[in-house]
């Protein structure tokens, strides 16, 4: 392994770990609104990611980027697009964890793979190999399994899987550097999220600048919290094959889901740890086949020679 996979790894270890941890930011604020601390994180983030590019010499190239998306009523449409979902995945992650439910919200990250499967072989006609169409069948049994034991249909963890999932293919329309991306995005809601920010403050609801100054930095913090596992992601995925950035994924939900039992104590029985060995199964056979198709497609003979 060289130094640039090296590199790879340590960045998308450290984007999926604070990740995992996120919950216990969130868990921070539980006595604020969840809409509001949305608003919060996506307002911060903007400013945390124009004073990054800022100080990296990257704003002219924001702009040329922003006038280009302008230009092309498709891109500034995806935009909107990408905005809208994580937005929604945002406000869902904050209120679940904040309801008490982390280890639903650690199922919704370990559907999510599964997710990006259905979308690609419906949207983008990819065709599935026999392992991944196995493996989506445990991961089915698992959550009916779930499902069953919540007596209700886990809609959390559909919600954020299939937001995240959308997002994802929607980011694939938009070919630009994950900076300028992440700033668009933020872009594109802010005014929104002050505008809600101002009337809370205006009505004296508001809890920034009103609360302790722990609960003002938390709530600025949010910005770089969300933006710094995005960005270091970006770079990871850039430095390492595909499927081993698929294995690091799964340190996330495991490390929300030993918060929710663990720190949070909540419910973890026996039909749940069975739902989760199928889920993971069907994991573990996705993640085996990612690493083992390269390596069979590298010793492929080459039928046009």
């Amino acid at each position: 392994m060289n130094k640039k996979e090296h590199g790879g790894i340590f960045y998308g270890t450290a984007a999926y770990f604070m990740w995992g941890i996120l919950p216990v930011y969130w868990k921070l604020m539980d006595h604020i609104p969840a809409g509001e601390v949305l608003a919060h994180r996506i307002f911060w983030s903007f400013w945390f990611m124009l004073l990054l590019m800022l100080f990296s010499g990257k704003v002219s190239f924001l702009m040329k980027n922003i006038k280009n998306a302008i230009q092309n009523w498709r891109t500034l449409l995806a935009f909107f697009g990408v905005s809208f979902l994580i937005t929604i995945n945002w406000f869902i992650f904050i209120w679940a964890v904040n309801m008490e439910k982390v280890v639903e919200t650690s199922l919704g990250y370990y559907i999510n793979p599964l997710v990006s499967i259905i979308l690609g072989v419906v949207v983008l006609k990819e065709r599935l190999a026999k392992i991944h169409v196995i493996s989506f069948f445990l991961a089915v049994v698992g959550v009916v399994i779930l499902t069953l034991a919540y007596g209700q249909f886990p809609w959390i963890s559909f919600a954020l899987a299939f937001s995240f999932g959308l997002y994802g293919l929607m980011k694939k329309m938009i070919v630009i550097d994950s900076e300028s991306g992440l700033a668009i995005e933020t872009l594109l809601v802010m005014p929104v999220a002050f505008i809600y920010l101002a009337v809370l403050a205006f009505k004296g609801d508001g809890s920034f600048l009103a609360g302790s100054p722990g609960t003002n930095l938390l709530l600025a913090g949010s910005g770089a919290v969300t933006a710094l596992p995005l960005l270091f992601f970006a770079k990871g995925v850039q430095r390492v094959p595909l499927y081993l950035m698929g294995f690091l994924q799964y340190i996330a939900p495991s490390i929300m889901l030993v918060l929710g039992v663990l720190l949070y104590k909540e419910p973890f029985g026996t039909v749940r740890l069975i739902a989760f060995a199928f889920i993971w199964g069907a994991l573990a056979l996705f993640s085996l086949s990612s690493v083992k198709w390269p390596h069979l497609k590298r010793k492929a003979p080459d039928k046009t020679a």
